[in-house]
C-alpha cells in the first residue's frame, strides 16, 4: 500500500527517511519532476527501483546529496572545475558525473566507472536528504517511458502499491529532468540537456560540448538517453510552430493538440508562450490527453533557443517510434 503525505510535515519527513533506511522506496519531489528514491549505497533497495519502473538495467540512475559533503561520498574525486560548477549551481538543477567512488554499488552507475551526482532545489528534498543523512538514488518516479511526474497525483497514477510513500510537495516548478554534465573530460560535455542551459554553463566554463548522435560510451553515463521516454501512451505527433491545428484536421482517429495559441476544445492544452511556462505545463498536459483516450497527440514545438533545446529533446524522444 502506497501512503500519500504532506511533505512539508516534519513528521512525514521523519517517516520517509526511516523507510529509506529500512530499505523502502519513497516518492518526493524535487524542482525538476518528482523522483522515485532509495539508499543509494544500498543495492537491494536500489534493485527495488528498477523492479517499480520496469526500468532497464543499462540505464544509471543519479544520486542526490544534501550538500558538497555528502557528494564527496558519492565520487571518487572533486576536481576543481566540478567545484566551480558546483558553487555556482548548487542546488539546482544541474547533475554532475564524476568517477564513481567505492561505496556506490554497480546498479546505481549500469556497471560504469562514473557517476551522476547532484543537490536538488527543493525545500521537501532538501530536508529529506538532510534527514536521511545519506545519499538518495532517484530517477524520475514514473513507469519507465512514461512522462516524467509532476504531481504527486502522476506518481500515484503510476506506481500505486510499488512505492512505501509519495511525499506531496506540489506541482514541481521547472517540470523537466536536470541537465547532466560530465566532468571527467577536459572540455565538459553536456550528456543531457535540463533545467540548467548550455548557454548558462557556456557563461560559467567557457567551451563546453554537447553530445551529438549516439556515442556509446558518453550514452551509458547519463539516464534517459537510451530507451524511448517521456511518452503518453498516445503516439506523439511532432509538427512546427503554428502547424497543430492543420495536423489534426488531417488526421483520424481521436486526436489531441498541445499548442502555444489560443485554441479551445476537450482535446486541447494551450501551454504558456515562454519556453519555462512550456516546460513546467508539458508534462502534466501530456498525461491529461492521455486519460482521455487519444489515438495521437500532435504537439507544436518551439524555438530551440535556451530552455526550448531541451524541451525539443524531451518532445523527439516521446515521438520516437
Amino acid at each position: 500500500m502506497t501512503t500519500v503525505r504532506g511533505g512539508h510535515d516534519p513528521a512525514a519527513i521523519d517517516e520517509a527517511a526511516a523507510l529509506l533506511r529500512a530499505g523502502q522506496l519513497v516518492a518526493f519531489p524535487t524542482e525538476t519532476v518528482y523522483g522515485l528514491g532509495a539508499d543509494a549505497f544500498n543495492k537491494d533497495a536500489v534493485a527495488g527501483i528498477f523492479a517499480a519502473k520496469g526500468r532497464p538495467a543499462d540505464n544509471p540512475l543519479i544520486v542526490h546529496v544534501a550538500d558538497m559533503a555528502a557528494a564527496r561520498a558519492v565520487v571518487g574525486e572533486f576536481p576543481p572545475l566540478a567545484e566551480v560548477v558546483a558553487a555556482a549551481l548548487w542546488p539546482g538543477s544541474l547533475t554532475i558525473v564524476l568517477p564513481r567512488g567505492p561505496r556506490v554499488p554497480d546498479i546505481v552507475t549500469a556497471g560504469g566507472d562514473t557517476v551522476g551526482v547532484r543537490v536538488p532545489a527543493h525545500p521537501v528534498a532538501l530536508q529529506l536528504l538532510k534527514v536521511f543523512g545519506g545519499a538518495i538514488a532517484a530517477p524520475s518516479a514514473n513507469r519507465s517511458g512514461r512522462p516524467s511526474p509532476t504531481l504527486a497525483s502522476h506518481v500515484l497514477a503510476d506506481l500505486a502499491g510499488r512505492v512505501a510513500m509519495i511525499l506531496d510537495g506540489g506541482a514541481t516548478e521547472v517540470g523537466l529532468e536536470s541537465t547532466v554534465v560530465d566532468m571527467t573530460r577536459d572540455v565538459p560535455l553536456v550528456l543531457r540537456r535540463g533545467g540548467v542551459t548550455l548557454e548558462r554553463l557556456r557563461a560559467l566554463l567557457g567551451r563546453v560540448d554537447c553530445l551529438e548522435g549516439q556515442d556509446t560510451s558518453a550514452v551509458a553515463r547519463s539516464p534517459g538517453l537510451r530507451h524511448r521516454h517521456y511518452a503518453p501512451r498516445a503516439r506523439v505527433v511532432l509538427v512546427g510552430e503554428g502547424e497543430g491545428e492543420a495536423a489534426v484536421r488531417g488526421m483520424s482517429g481521436r486526436v489531441g493538440l498541445i499548442s502555444r495559441e489560443a485554441a479551445e476544445g476537450e482535446l486541447v492544452r494551450v501551454l504558456p508562450g515562454s519556453a519555462e511556462g512550456f516546460a513546467h505545463g508539458l508534462f502534466a498536459a501530456l498525461r491529461e490527453l492521455d486519460l482521455l483516450g487519444l489515438d495521437r497527440i500532435v504537439v507544436e514545438g518551439i524555438d530551440e533557443a535556451g530552455l526550448g533545446a531541451a524541451i525539443m529533446d524531451r518532445l523527439r524522444r516521446a515521438a520516437e517510434g
